[in-house]
Order: structure tokens, then C-alpha cells, then sequence
């Protein structure tokens, strides 16, 4: 985007000024009043989004490396490749049980015939397969062998060609038709980014395979085919306040056929049958025709997740309807009872007694304590009345049977027109618990409705302002970037958020994860290839935001006004009950420093320095890229506080946090406040 265009929005409609020299030379004095709390900010306040985007999860945080392990992709090879030195007619079969087994029906046949002769296929992993040295790997595979006579030797194999990593595997008889599930681990003796798993077949006979499958042993919380350390670890460092999944537009699938369905994804890994991901054929200009859910990644796992990085889980669940985009197939309204059914069932699934049910599926999954499930989504960004009629069925008998369960409710795609004013309207009438507003708008934007809660009313409907993002150039270009600008204005956006924490309950970025050669969109939160995750400064944002949230928003004035655009600054402020700290957010988004006087009212007792973290860059197309040293990133420093005076310099095109001890705090409460 043209800076220039940016800079030059008009004062009234952004609350944008580029100060002279002899403004930024005046000290901006802005009041804090820390004993007068306005808002509670709620433990959800700041979360995470995640769908199945980008390779977000095939090929992302789970951390399976074989694509297509279970031959069931539309075209059955895909991902791999046979490899003969002389060809065998029927070396290498496809076969189908459908009738046996429809949720994985297709298997290898692998003869091999001559001893002679080399025999073995090739998968080629999500854009390749990241190997590490040193690493162990854990190979299996389901399988049937009538006979003895076939081995396997494992191999990986670089990028250049050289094998880093071998095993031999000889797999037992099997009696009869039954499968066996056979395994082995070995050791990488180098690094790869885009390497290959081969397998290749010794000796004679017939053998057939399924789900072979090769996982990396530094997972998450080293759990055996589970999820993909390094980039869970840039959520758990955010301190999400919850975690909303599976998504996002895969909820409703292209059409009620292909919609998410979560009972479909628990279970041994055969059971979980396999669907082709919407985002496969969404956008002619970033096909991906390799891109499936196999749900090795499900509901169980994602909730295991939430837990285990101390979020709210938030699952979104189909309400009726396909994508409206797509094929807008809706169920009629008699026949939506099954809907209905899943999303209790889903909440007995994560609270139930063992006794119930679906408490007893999540015990046998090995989980007998209870995920703690206190809010859900029905629909996903749907609109119009037909989502108003399925909504409230949903409601209705929802609250009829679990009453203190939250529903998270649509607004449709924007943030304004006809479409959000429908909805709003009819979703304040139902008294809906939340409302999910989405933007993905220019700057621009952001900035200028850094003020649009103000105004909201503060005892009804909640707001989950659940997708926003930038967008350097347009929705859906391929051109957007996840650079200084962009977050810069979504830093000065939030403080609005925080400000209104009485409205807004909850907010989070999206899309969460982007692989590097297999995105379909963009910009995206956190990028990543098959070794490395490269946080952008968008994520510095929303992690300063969110390890910084505190428990009550006190007000921080200006001539005893709110600061939300004029001289270009942005502010809010919260303290923390528990930590007993004062936390002051600032943005500065305009191209000269600014030095602001803190005065902070009503605590008898402050430490005698602060830390301010700083986030900034002078360059606002400024932008962190893979495998570089992040040129966006926070820094911090030590500041003096005197007389409840501290001076802060707001740097050009800056975000800055001020942090300041307020004494002891016995019993979670601030013991200096008047």
C-alpha cells in the first residue's frame, strides 16, 4: 500500500495528524486513573483462531510427514511414486474394500516378483519432508503379509539425493485376512528441508499396506503421532485466553456433504474418514488440488490442545448450512434434528460424566476429567434468515438443556451494509450471549473505527470480534503482507477492543498458520516451512496484547478524553489485580516521535522504574521474512517513575507497552489504591 495514501486520511474521518516539530517538541500528558477500574477484561479477551488453511494442519501443526498415507486422496497416489528398475504389470496395486471398510477403504497390493529386480515407492511429503539430524522417526503401517518372503528397508533421502537415514523392517505373517499394524524407528544422520521418505521391497511375495505413516519424536509434549512443537509453542508463548477450531469456512464445507463433522474425527486413525479440503479448489489463483482432511487432527486433539496451553476451547459446529459462497445448501428445517444432536452431544463429549455417553468416549480416548467446554459457535460467518430460523432450533434446545453454555452467533462477513445490520438487529432481539464480527479491511479502517465500540451498549449482547486482519492491498489478493503497517494498525484497532473490554469479550487474528509454498491465503498470523515459524510482526502485536491483558480496564485520558486517533496516538490501559501491575498500551502511528507524560492517579505507592517494550520499525512495508532475524520484534528497557510521573517517547510508527509495579497485593487486591 502507498504510504502516502495512509498518512493522508483526513483528520475527521481517522483522527489522524502528522505532528510538526514543534508539537512532537510538547510533552502529550495523558492521565491514568488506576483506582477507577471501568471494565473487567475477561480470560478470553485475547485468543487464537485456527482452520485448516494453508496447510494448517495436514502438512502443519500435525506433524505427520507422508501424504496421502492411506491411498484415499481422489486420485490414489497422489503424493507418491512407484520406483522399478524393470516393469511388472500389477507390481503395485490399488485396491478397494468399500463395503468392508468406508471410512478408509483403498489399500496398497505390493508383489514383488523377480529378486532381482528393484521394487519400491517414494512419497514426497507436504512440499517435502523437514528432517533433522539426529531426530528419531517412528515409521508404521497397517498391513497383511499371507507369507513370509517380502522385507521393507526404509530410507530418507534428502533434498540432493543422499540417503540420511535407513532401517530394515520385517513384518510377521499375518494369519488369515487381518490387519497388523507393524512399526520401527531409526535415525537421521543430517538435515533436510524438502526431503522424501522410500521404501523399497526385499525378497518375493505379496504384501499390503495401509496408513503408512512417518512421524517426527519431538512433538508436542513428545506424544507419539501428535503435533508439531515449534509451532505450538508460538501459541502457548501467546497466553491465549481460548482457542476457537476447527475454523472457519471448513465448518460449513462447500456443500452439507463435505461439512466438518466431529464425530468423524475421533477414534483409531482407520475409523477417521478422510474428506477433501474446501480451500483444495477455493481460489483458481492458488490451487491445491493435494490439500484433504485426514483428521488425524480431531476434535479429542483439539481440545488435549486447549488444555494443554491453558485456552478455552471454542468449537464452531455446521448449523444446517453449506457455504453460502459456494453452494448456500441448506437442510430443511424438519430434518435438523441430527445438527441439533451433535452439538449436545459435543458438549457431553467434552463435560460428561463417564457414565454418559460421550463422557465414556472421551475416557476411553484417555481423557476421564472433564475439558471444561463453556462456550460454543453455531455457524460459521452464515447470514440471512435462513440462518436466523436454523440459529434459533440450535438455541432453543441448547440453553433448554445446558443453560450456562455461551453461544458464540454470526454476523455475517462485514461489519456493516445490510447484511450486518439484519443480523445485528435479530440477534440482539434473541438476546444472543455473543456476537462474531469479522474484518479484513485496509488499514485504513482499522484506524479509523478504533472507536466503533465506544458507543455500544454495555449490558447486552457481547462482541467476539473473531477475524480481522489487515489487508496491505485487498481481501484475497495475493499481494497482502504481513508487514509493519498492517499491524501497526491493528495494534491501534485493539486498543479500542481493550478500551471497550465491556462489549468486546474476546478477539483473535486470522488465519492463524501459513506454510510458505502451500498457502492459499494471505496475510496470515504465523508463517512457517517444514523446519522453521517465523512469527510476523502481527504476532509481536498480538502476543504483547495478550501476556499484557490484565483484569480491569482504568481509563487513560487526554484533556480528560479518550485517546483513540488525535496527534496520531492511540491508548488504553488495564491493571492487574493479581500481578498487582499497572500495563499502559500506546501507539504512535505517525512518522515523528512523540513524548508523552504518563500521570498516574490513584496509587500511593509505585515501584521507582517501569519497563517499556517497544515494538517498531521506521519503515512501515517493514516485514519479517523466514529464516531471517526478525527485523519487527519487541525490545525492552527500564524507565524511571517519579511523583507518579514517568515520560515516555513514543517512537514513529510505534507500539509501545509500559509496565510499573503498584506495591503489594494481599489478597489479589491493589494495596496502594486510595
Amino acid at each position: 500500500m502507498n504510504i502516502s495514501k495512509w498518512l493522508a486520511v483526513p483528520v475527521l474521518a481517522a483522527g489522524l495528524f502528522t505532528p510538526s516539530r514543534t508539537d512532537a517538541q510538547q510533552k502529550n500528558e495523558i492521565v491514568i486513573r488506576a483506582n477507577t477500574p471501568v471494565a473487567e477484561v475477561q480470560p478470553t479477551m485475547w485468543g487464537i483462531f485456527f482452520e485448516d488453511i494453508n496447510l494448517g494442519a495436514d502438512g502443519g501443526i500435525y506433524a505427520e510427514l507422508v501424504k496421502n498415507r492411506s491411498f484415499e486422496f481422489n486420485e490414489p497416489m497422489m503424493g507418491w511414486k512407484v520406483r522399478q528398475s524393470t516393469f511388472h504389470e500389477g507390481s503395485v496395486l490399488v485396491l478397494n474394500r468399500k463395503e468392508e471398510t468406508p471410512a478408509n477403504p483403498r489399500y496398497l497390493r505390493v508383489t514383488r516378483q523377480e529378486a532381482a529386480d528393484t521394487l519400491g515407492i517414494s512419497n514426497e511429503g507436504f512440499r517435502g519432508m523437514g528432517i533433522k539430524k539426529g531426530l528419531r522417526y517412528d515409521f508404521s503401517m497397517m498391513y497383511r503379509l499371507p507369507a513370509a518372503g517380502v522385507r521393507l528397508r526404509i530410507e530418507l533421502v534428502s533434498s540432493g539425493g543422499q540417503v540420511i537415514g535407513s532401517t530394515t523392517l520385517a513384518p510377521a505373517v499375518t494369519p488369515g485376512q487381518e490387519w497388523r499394524r507393524a512399526a520401527v524407528s531409526f535415525n537421521a544422520t543430517d538435515s533436510t528441508l524438502k526431503g522424501r521418505l522410500n521404501i523399497w521391497f526385499e525378497g518375493s511375495g505379496v504384501i499390503d499396506m495401509d496408513i503408512v505413516s512417518l512421524f517426527p519424536t519431538d512433538t508436542w509434549k513428545g506424544r507419539p503421532g501428535g503435533m508439531r512443537a515449534d509451532m505450538i509453542q508460538m501459541l502457548a508463548d501467546m497466553k491465549p485466553g481460548f482457542i476457537r477450531f476447527p475454523g472457519g469456512c471448513i465448518v460449513e464445507g462447500h456443500d452439507l456433504a463435505l461439512r466438518y463433522q466431529w464425530k468423524k474425527t475421533l477414534g483409531a486413525l482407520e475409523d477417521r474418514q478422510l474428506i477433501v479440503n474446501r480451500w483444495n479448489y477455493e481460489f483458481a489463483h492458488r490451487p491445491t488440488p493435494d490439500y484433504f482432511q485426514t483428521f488425524g487432527l480431531g476434535f479429542y486433539e483439539y481440545f488435549q490442545l486447549a488444555e494443554d496451553i491453558g485456552a478455552s476451547p471454542l468449537p464452531i459446529l455446521n448449523c444446517g448450512m453449506a457455504c453460502q459462497f459456494n453452494t448456500a445448501e441448506v437442510v430443511a428445517l424438519d430434518e435438523l434434528d441430527p445438527y441439533v444432536q451433535d452439538a449436545l452431544d459435543l458438549i457431553e463429549f467434552a463435560n460428561g460424566d463417564v457414565n454418559t455417553k460421550w463422557g465414556k468416549v472421551r475416557a476411553d480416548l484417555g481423557h476421564p476429567a472433564p475439558f471444561h467446554l463453556k462456550m460454543m459457535g453455531i455457524g460459521n460467518e452464515n447470514w440471512g434468515p435462513q440462518y436466523i430460523e436454523r440459529l434459533k432450533v440450535f438455541t432453543k434446545a441448547i440453553k433448554e438443556k445446558y443453560p450456562d453454555i455461551r453461544l458464540v452467533n454470526s454476523s455475517g462477513t462485514d461489519p456493516n451494509g445490510d447484511r450486518y445490520e439484519y443480523l445485528n438487529k435479530e440477534l440482539r432481539g434473541m438476546h444472543a450471549d455473543i456476537i462474531d464480527e469479522h474484518y479484513y479491511r485496509q488499514p485504513e479502517w482499522f484506524l479509523q473505527n478504533a472507536r466503533r465500540y465506544d458507543s455500544f451498549p454495555r449490558n447486552a449482547s457481547k462482541i467476539f470480534a473473531g477475524e480481522y486482519a489487515a489487508q496491505s492491498d485487498h481481501t484475497v489478493s495475493v499481494k497482502n503482507q504481513n508487514n509493519w503497517q498492517t499491524a501497526l494498525s491493528e495494534a491501534a484497532f485493539m486498543t479500542g477492543l481493550e478500551r471497550n473490554a465491556d462489549v468486546v469479550a474476546m478477539a483473535s487474528y486470522a488465519p492463524l498458520f501459513a506454510h510458505v509454498d502451500g498457502w492459499q491465503w494471505t496475510p496470515d498470523l504465523i508463517w512457517v516451512d517444514n523446519l522453521r515459524v517465523n512469527g510476523t510482526p502481527n504476532y509481536y502485536v498480538q502476543k504483547l496484547f495478550s501476556v499484557n491483558k490484565g483484569t480491569n480496564v482504568v481509563p487513560a485520558l487526554r484533556n480528560n478524553k479518550t485517546l483513540a486517533g488525535e496527534d496520531s496516538l492511540y491508548a488504553s490501559a488495564v491493571i492487574d489485580q493479581a500481578a498487582g501491575e499497572l500495563i499502559v498500551k500506546m501507539v504512535n502511528v505517525s512518522a515523528t516521535a512523540q513524548t508523552v507524560q504518563l500521570r498516574i492517579e490513584g496509587i500511593k505507592k509505585l515501584s521507582g522504574s517501569a519497563t517499556l517494550t517497544v515494538l517498531q520499525s521506521p519503515a512501515l512495508e517493514a516485514v519479517n521474512r523466514l529464516g531471517e532475524a526478525a527485523v519487527v520484534r519487541p525490545a525492552d528497557k527500564e524507565v524511571a517513575v517519579k511523583g507518579g510521573k514517568v515520560n515516555v517517547d513514543a517512537g514513529p510508527y510505534s507500539f509501545t507497552v509500559f509496565k510499573v509495579r503498584m506495591g503489594e497485593t494481599p489478597s489479589g487486591r491493589i494495596s496502594g489504591a486510595k
